[in-house]
């Protein structure tokens, strides 16, 4: 983690939204900037928690795609839809696996047109070991206990649901 400033960036910056804008942006703004922000904290305490088993955060949520999948693969489409990234993306997470022996693609047995990943013995190894490492650490989240922490995923359900993320 990089050195604690010696100032709240985000009230810094919502200081100088309502300088600039007005009050009225204020709150969604700070509300935004504060959740990228720990955003990005999460997510490199996730990859320093996964770097050990070769993984980015990234690479070991497509691996758990297809470790909790029902036949251990997934088309390569369905990996980006679910993941929420770009066809390319979904390549390059699935060739990073299979250089590394995690996961392997397979032709769909009845879709020419469709290319699986399917998770190997390897794969299904590390998922496990780097779901421990996760488990160790609570997925990054101290000091929020568990009653801040549902509050915030009900709160981010809601966001979800509003903007359309599932039925």
């Amino acid at each position: 983690m990089s050195t604690p400033l010696e100032f709240d960036p985000i009230e810094e910056a919502g200081r100088q939204w309502e300088k600039h804008w007005g009050p009225e942006p204020v709150v969604p703004m700070k509300a935004v900037t504060s959740m990228m922000r720990v955003q990005q904290m999460w997510l490199a305490r996730l990859n320093e928690a996964v770097k050990p088993y070769g993984l980015s955060f990234a690479r070991y949520e497509a691996l758990m795609l297809l470790f909790y999948s029902r036949q251990g693969s997934l088309p390569l489409g369905k990996m980006g839809a679910r993941l929420q990234v770009h066809p390319t993306s979904v390549t390059n997470l699935v060739d990073g696996l299979e250089q590394q022996g995690l996961a392997r693609r397979l032709p769909h047995p009845s879709d020419r047109r469709t290319t699986l990943a399917e998770i190997t013995e390897s794969g299904r190894r590390a998922a496990t070991e780097a779901t421990e490492a996760l488990h160790a650490i609570r997925f990054g989240t101290p000091p929020l206990d568990d009653a801040q922490l549902q509050a915030l995923t009900d709160v981010l359900r809601s966001a979800r649901e509003a903007a359309g993320d599932f039925r």
